[in-house]
C-alpha cells in the first residue's frame, strides 16, 4: 500500500535507537524526509546516515535534548515545517512512591508530558495552515493498564494523553490528527533493562527472564520494532485521516479491557 506521504517532512524524537529509530525507519521507507534526534550529536549523525543507506531516503540527525527549550529550538530549526511529528522520549525508571520526590516528578513531567506538548504547540499552526498534519505520541500500555512500579511514567503520560485528546477535537477539521501508540514488550533495549531487573531480583538467567516477560504477553512473544514502526507510519498516512484522538495498543493482544 502506498501511504501517500512520500516527500512529507517528519520529525521523530529520541530516535537514535529503539522505538524512535523504528518509527524513523518506517517513515523513511515511505519516502518521508526524516529528521531524527538524540542527545549525542555524533551518534545522531551516524544513525541518520545508517537509516539513509538502509532506506534511500533523506535523513538528518540533530543533537538535541528535547526536554530543554534550546533542544526543541534546534530540532525545529532543522525541520521548520514538519508535516509529521512523532513524540517519543525515554521513560523514568520503575520504582515506588517513596522513591519519587519532587525532582523526580518534575523530570518525568518535563520528559514525558511537557516536551511533547510544547513541540505540538510549535508545529500546530503550520500544520493547520497547510491542511495536513500527523502527530503520534509514543506513550505506554501502562496508560490504560497502570502498574504500581510504573506510576511515575504513567502519571506523566496520562497527562499527555488527556491533552492530546482534547486538542484532537479542535484540529481534526484541518486534517490534523493526533494519536497515541501504546507499546508493551517490544523487543528493544528497554526490555533488556527490564529483564536485567528480573535477573537481579530472582537470580535467573537472561533467557529465563526474557521467557518470563514473553509469557506475560498473549502472543507469547516480544513485538518487533518493525511492527511498531509500521503501525506508526500507517497512522501518519493519507489513509488514516479519519482516525484521531485514539490510543492504539501495540501489545500482542494483551490488553484485558474493552476500551
Amino acid at each position: 500500500m502506498d501511504l501517500g506521504i512520500k516527500g512529507r517532512k517528519a520529525i521523530v524524537c529520541a530516535s537514535t535507537q529503539g522505538l524512535g529509530r523504528a518509527c524513523a525507519t518506517s517513515l523513511a521507507l515511505e519516502g518521508c524526509i526524516v529528521t531524527i534526534n538524540g542527545r549525542d550529536a555524533e551518534r545522531a549523525a551516524r544513525v541518520a546516515a545508517e537509516i539513509a543507506r538502509e532506506t534511500g531516503a533523506q535523513v538528518h540527525g540533530v543533537g538535541a535534548d528535547i526536554t530543554t527549550e534550546a533542544g526543541r529550538a534546534a530540532l525545529l530549526a532543522a525541520c521548520s515545517e514538519p508535516d509529521i511529528l512523532v513524540n517519543n522520549n525515554a521513560g523514568p525508571p520503575p520504582g515506588k512512591l517513596a522513591d519519587w520526590h519532587h525532582d523526580q516528578w518534575i523530570s518525568a513531567l518535563e520528559s514525558n508530558m511537557l516536551a511533547p506538548v510544547l513541540l505540538i504547540r510549535a508545529v500546530m499552526p503550520g500544520m493547520r495552515a497547510r491542511k495536513f498534519g500527523r502527530i503520534i505520541n509514543v506513550t505506554s500500555a501502562m496508560v490504560k493498564s497502570p502498574r504500581p512500579q510504573m506510576a511515575l511514567s504513567t502519571g506523566a503520560r496520562a497527562g499527555l494523553t488527556a491533552f492530546a485528546k482534547s486538542l484532537s477535537l479542535e484540529v481534526a477539521v484541518d486534517n490534523v490528527t493526533i494519536n497515541n501508540l501504546l507499546p508493551e514488550r517490544i523487543d528493544t533495549d528497554r526490555q533488556r533493562f527490564m529483564a536485567e531487573r528480573i535477573m537481579a531480583e530472582q537470580g535467573v538467567t537472561m533467557a529465563q527472564a526474557r521467557a518470563q516477560i514473553a509469557d506475560s504477553i498473549a502472543a507469547k512473544r516480544f513485538g518487533t520494532p518493525k511492527e511498531f514502526g509500521d503501525a506508526c507510519a500507517y497512522l501518519c498516512s493519507e489513509q488514516a485521516g479519519f482516525i484521531s484522538g485514539q490510543n492504539l495498543q501495540i501489545d500482542g493482544g494483551s490488553y484485558h479491557g474493552l476500551i
